[in-house]
């Protein structure tokens, strides 16, 4: 956490000896708000099952956070049974980007009852963050409600191979986090397929429809096909090199296996540098190589490049 904060409306900048929130509390409180914006439903379920703390306690801190932290910012809806952002909602103990999202899944993934690490007196480090894809708040409700609740979803959608954005329905199973993008694997109508669709490419807000999704995640043959990658140090490089490479990820007899689901291969790839059609000049720069191509199964060496770059449906 940096030094300071913006807690109040006026953006009132407090040395970290000033800090008013004790740690346990500001991690309840960013969980709040974090799931209001990204998820547009928070109930005191989320509280109770992120810190292991009973349902009265939990309706205090979304108590206290309305009306010490941001009053007015959430809104009750008896339709739903839970709170959702109001109109006028302003990020006040988070940035509002959808990283702080992302992290929460993450760490939700790895820890059953906290989202984020706690200061354990750790040496001092850093963590190096690129420019991320834009995601609208809007955007990333709809496809958790449509996701979750497995119905059909209306989009507007553009790609680098068909620039003008079109309208279609979608059937989505899962949300994936691949680096600094996210993408949503889906059944298109419009093209009879699963493919894969990233959310900062969703040209207006999509809507869940009632409509019950007629695909599901056992239909996604890609989806359920688990592959193993086989990665080998480049072979350009001289003997030592490819030891040290292969001393890098833990390799055993100059080789690492790694098992994913087929339609997640090209993202792990792409994560790792390897391409199939546009390979580095330059073995130092390119260090990795996947030795079992055929393994995919995605037809031809062409195809397999263009969907090892994430986010290009």
């Amino acid at each position: 956490m940096k030094a300071s904060y913006s807690l109040d409306r006026e953006r009132l900048v407090m040395k970290k000896t000033d800090w008013p929130i004790r740690w346990d509390l500001l991690l309840r409180y960013r969980l709040i708000e974090t799931i209001a914006l990204w998820e547009g439903r928070l109930t005191t379920n989320h509280i109770c099952h992120s810190f292991g703390i009973g349902r009265q306690q939990a309706s205090k801190d979304i108590n206290t956070y309305l009306r010490e932290l941001a009053p007015g910012n959430l809104v009750y809806d008896r339709h739903l049974k839970g709170y959702v952002p109001a109109e006028k909602f302003r990020p006040v103990v988070t940035r509002g980007v959808v990283n702080e999202y992302l992290d929460l899944l993450a760490r939700q993934q790895n820890l059953s009852n906290t989202f984020e690490s706690l200061n354990i007196d750790l040496p001092d480090s850093t963590v190096v963050q690129g420019p991320n894809r834009v995601i609208a708040p809007e955007t990333m409700r709809a496809v958790v409600t449509a996701t979750r609740q497995g119905r059909q979803l209306r989009a507007s959608y553009a790609s680098l191979s068909r620039p003008e954005a079109v309208e279609s329905i979608l059937e989505p199973h899962t949300l994936v986090c691949a680096g600094n993008s996210w993408h949503l694997r889906a059944w298109c109508d419009s093209n009879r397929e699963f493919r894969d669709f990233a959310l900062s490419r969703f040209r207006t807000s999509p809507e869940a429809l009632r409509q019950r999704a007629r695909h599901s995640r056992e239909q996604d043959e890609h989806w359920n096909r688990e592959v193993t990658l086989v990665v080998t140090p480049d072979r350009r490089l001289t003997d030592a090199q490819q030891q040290i490479i292969a001393r890098d990820y833990g390799m055993e007899h100059g080789r690492l296996e790694v098992a994913t689901r087929a339609a997640l291969a090209p993202y792990v790839l792409s994560r790792l540098g390897i391409t199939f059609d546009n390979e580095h000049p330059d073995p130092l720069v390119q260090q990795l190589e996947l030795a079992n191509p055929d393994q995919l199964g995605f037809g031809s060496k062409r195809e397999q490049a263009l969907k090892a770059v994430a986010g290009l449906s």
